[in-house]
């Protein structure tokens, strides 16, 4: 009998730790400097709109370069969302990274947001773990947070090329404006 209540206690606490991991329940109001930009973004600034967070990899990552292209060149698409690119390198890296962008068009390119130490990665429990160029790093994630500034949706990416689609966001937005 002991053995059975500690089972279940165990599959109790453990699924209470997954779901802990899965949606960051009551988000911080937060706000990052963009690093191509000089602009700084604040949830509580934002209310009234969608924000969709895209957590990026290692200044290295090509997929995550083409992903910050995608996203603002589709955007219009999609009306009443602000979209960060958010990358925890040091800004130097980033300012680097960037330089390779071919956006031509001043209104489209992303402004790319400093995670400094991945803080705001942590405080929505992206996991950690991810192996990338010899380092460890959060894997690449794209989180909704709706105009009240709570978490709707969240995809996590298994592997760099992992990445939420823009026609499934733009589907995945349509269905939550609706409601």
């Amino acid at each position: 009998m002991k053995v059975l209540a500690f089972v279940l206690l165990s599959l109790v606490f453990s699924s209470a730790l997954y779901a802990g991991e899965q949606v960051a329940q009551n988000p911080e109001d937060f706000t990052l400097q963009g690093v191509n930009r000089d602009v700084k973004f604040t949830l509580s600034e934002a209310k009234g709109k969608y924000v969709v967070l895209h957590f990026l990899l290692k200044t290295e990552c090509p997929i995550c370069l083409t992903h910050t292209h995608t996203y603002p060149q589709r955007a219009d698409e999609v009306p009443d969302t602000i979209h960060l690119f958010i990358n925890p390198d040091d800004p130097e890296e980033i300012e680097k990274w960037f330089s390779k962008t071919t956006i031509t068009e001043e209104k489209k390119q992303p402004t790319i947001y400093h995670d400094p130490g991945a803080k705001l990665a942590k405080q929505f429990n992206i996991p950690f773990g991810y192996e990338f160029h010899g380092e460890t790093v959060h894997f690449p994630a794209l989180i909704i947070l709706n105009p009240e500034g709570k978490e709707v949706f969240r995809y996590l990416g298994k592997k760099t090329q992992d990445r939420f689609p823009f026609d499934q966001f733009r589907e995945k937005m349509q269905e939550l404006q609706k409601s």
